[in-house]
């Protein structure tokens, strides 16, 4: 029913910009005017991830909701948990528009937005004043653009938001951002996680519940990089890693709009973002939790990042093409797979193809 109705409202909003679409779909979601999930999830979908109860494992990706606008819409629509940000602790407009692009023969999309955002006093307000309607909201932090302090960006995010964030994602993977994804590099990291973690530590000491860390990483991260990587983050007990951002390949790409800059996501990230997946989930032993993102547009896909080693997932430009009613397919058939095959847990199939996926060259 839902993907039948989006098909007949999907070419008012394709004849608009690409954010000026964005805007509104934003827009709408805070009236209200939204589909609405019926009814419990199923059980199988349940887990228990950084000590939070997660109703099903689907989540929107940071970018969608960059000011906290619309996390109470996104988690009635049936999601299991919502992301906010990237913010950064001042206002930002961005990089010139345009800086969306879409690539419909591709089913992808290529963004240079440059975490524009309205800085974290905005977001903290519309933060705060959900307080107590419950629901995983997390917190994707990062810095200014030009910030001569980046990681005390992020330790100010951390100690901005600790009172209202269910969990945080250090974004540090934005291609979008000169020189942010400098910050991957194992001796950057250290100083980075440091100062995350010791503000984590003040928040905990002012009585602020300890809040679980995610660290978001580019799918472009060379194979020889990947140990070292995964060895600081170790290191450092992060408790998630979301594995990944927008990627600067253009492998395969048909469109015209092909070659525009910035970040690509979508369809063709797929397999690019499936593969680094898999080699986190082997290069950390399956020990630390993984947020699957990058090309899950249908049922099928949504499996396969689990099956590579995922626990989570996070859709974002499946949703422009498919429309929200693919966030209901995807745990129908997640659900249906796990019980079909006789697990009363979805968590029985994390990365039991993650080998095979990890071994694909890119």
């Amino acid at each position: 029913m839902l993907n039948t109705l989006y098909r007949f409202a999907r070419p008012a909003l394709f004849a608009l910009d690409p954010e000026d679409a964005h805007e509104a779909t934003i827009k709408a979601l805070e009236r209200g005017l939204h589909p609405r999930s019926l009814g419990a999830d199923d059980d199988v979908l349940r887990q228990k991830v950084f000590g939070l109860e997660f109703p099903n494992p689907i989540g929107v990706a940071a970018g969608y909701d960059k000011d906290a606008r619309a996390a109470d819409a996104v988690l009635a629509m049936g999601c299991g948990f919502a992301e906010i940000g990237t913010v950064t602790p001042r206002p930002q407009p961005g990089n010139p528009k345009p800086r969306v692009f879409r690539l419909v023969g591709d089913r992808a999309l290529i963004n240079s937005l440059g975490f524009n955002n309205g800085g974290h006093a905005a977001a903290l307000a519309r933060l705060e004043a959900r307080k107590g309607k419950g629901g995983i909201v997390a917190v994707n932090i990062g810095a200014n653009k030009d910030s001569t302090d980046r990681p005390g960006d992020y330790a100010k995010g951390i100690e901005t938001f600790s009172n209202v964030a269910s969990y945080f994602t250090v974004n540090i993977s934005s291609p979008n951002t000169p020189g942010l994804r400098d910050l991957q590099a194992p001796a950057a990291l250290d100083e980075l996680l440091s100062r995350v973690m010791n503000a984590r530590d003040r928040a905990v000491s002012q009585g602020v519940p300890r809040r679980p860390i995610v660290v978001k990483i580019a799918p472009d991260v060379a194979q020889d990089d990947i140990a070292p990587i995964c060895d600081r983050l170790v290191a450092h007990a992060v408790d998630g890693i979301a594995v990944s951002n927008t990627t600067l390949s253009r492998d395969g790409l048909t469109d015209a709009q092909s070659t525009k800059s910035g970040g690509l996501s979508g369809r063709p990230l797929f397999r690019r973002s499936t593969v680094m997946l898999a080699r986190v989930f082997e290069q950390t032993g399956g020990r630390i939790p993984l947020i699957g993102i990058g090309g899950i547009d249908s049922g099928e896909t949504a499996l396969e990042k689990i099956e590579a080693g995922a626990t989570l997932l996070q859709v974002y430009t499946g949703l422009v093409y498919a429309g929200p009613g693919l966030i209901g397919e995807i745990k129908s058939h997640l659900a249906r797979d796990a019980r079909r095959r006789g697990y009363s847990d979805i968590g029985a199939l994390r990365g039991t193809k993650a080998k095979q996926w990890a071994a694909l060259s890119l």
